[in-house]
């Protein structure tokens, strides 16, 4: 497969500004594997293809108000700082990417808020936007950690051109998400409401937590042809003893064992038994999915609508089929679903 394979024109207005007005109410597209059909649902319909023992693996990351804004010493510039993640929380460094990058060099200070009590020193360039911040601050590691919270905004994606509102801070986030740790939501995830959530449970789905804190990474665009020479950025992620042994209870039974997200499903992959049971797991992965892949854990699997080429497209792709896919997503466009982060969702079964 080559990276050519994703390429597909994508309707600009196809791309979500906002979220459907109620979580389980934006559109479910389900696609049939065996049978190769489509149905056209409501979110909340997911509920008819689920049965008592059936199993919904979800990420359960939290994600932190990751993008600040700060001015440059002596100049005054305003520059975007966009944590990454944090490396030391003694010495206080932080992974960041900067915006605009030619401005800002080794030894710059930023200063951040009105009154100033925070500030950062560049002490690295690691990329052509990355950059290693050493913050100051005069106070314990709690209040810096609350300073940081206090000035941060929900890390929307770029492609969203309007400004981050209010409701941004409760919609950008899962109902599940208890961890903080991502920069990015799981947006499978930002479909389930705790009306629907009650409904799965009383019907006897059960549900098991996993957490990969969703990186950059993830949505990094992939720039080489062969797909094999792509490497993918390592995100951080844990998979507990209890989860582990209601998934794989699932999989004996030979219940439908259902990945929320290509965040879970990256998760349940990177940590599979030789005889393709789940074993626990807490450290890091940098796992790439992409067509022919055989999956061990999961038999379905939920997911947003992807734009193209990108690393979430292929992972679905092997999934479903290559073809399936690419006929899915021409439906969608007809059917004008929406797109990406805030979009609409799949059901693959």
């Amino acid at each position: 497969m080559k990276l050519s394979n994703f390429s597909f024109n994508l309707p600009e207005e196809l791309l979500a500004e906002y979220p459907a007005p109620n979580r389980d109410e934006s559109r479910l597209m389900v696609l049939n594997r065996k049978t190769k059909t489509i149905e056209h649902k409501m979110f909340k319909d997911l509920i008819d293809y689920f049965e008592e023992d059936d199993v919904l693996v979800t990420n359960n990351t939290k994600v932190f108000p990751a993008r600040l804004f700060g001015n440059k010493e002596k100049t005054g510039a305003r520059i975007e700082v966009f944590l990454l993640r944090e490396l030391n929380s003694e010495t206080r460094l932080w992974d960041v990417l900067v915006d605009p990058a030619r401005k800002i060099r080794i030894g710059n200070k930023l200063y951040f808020g009105d009154d100033e009590t925070l500030v950062a020193e560049v002490i690295d360039n690691t990329t052509s936007r990355g950059r290693t911040l050493r913050f100051l601050f005069d106070g314990s590691y709690e209040e810096f950690r609350n300073k940081l919270t206090e000035l941060g905004e929900t890390p929307l994606p770029k492609y969203i051109k309007r400004e981050v509102e209010p409701e941004d801070a409760d919609r950008y986030q899962t109902i599940f998400a208890k961890i903080e740790g991502a920069v990015a939501a799981p947006t499978a995830g930002l479909h389930f409401s705790k009306h629907l959530l009650k409904r799965l449970e009383i019907k006897g789905v059960n549900i098991a937590e996993v957490t990969l804190h969703v990186g950059l990474g993830t949505f990094s665009s992939v720039e080489v042809e062969d797909l094999s020479k792509h490497k993918m950025d390592s995100e951080e992620m844990s998979i507990l003893q209890d989860s582990v042994d209601v998934i794989n209870t699932g999989i004996k039974r030979k219940k439908r064992v259902c990945a929320v997200g290509t965040t879970a499903m990256r998760a349940l992959e990177s940590s599979v038994s030789s005889n393709h049971t789940l074993n626990a797991y807490t450290g890091w992965t940098n796992k790439f999915i992409f067509p022919p892949y055989d999956f061990s854990i999961a038999n379905a699997m939920v997911t947003n609508f992807h734009t193209p080429k990108s690393t979430l497209l292929m992972m679905v792709s092997a999934f479903a089929g290559h073809d399936f896919i690419k006929e899915a997503y021409a439906e969608a466009i007809k059917e004008k679903y929406r797109f990406y982060t805030y979009g609409d969702a799949m059901l693959i079964i």
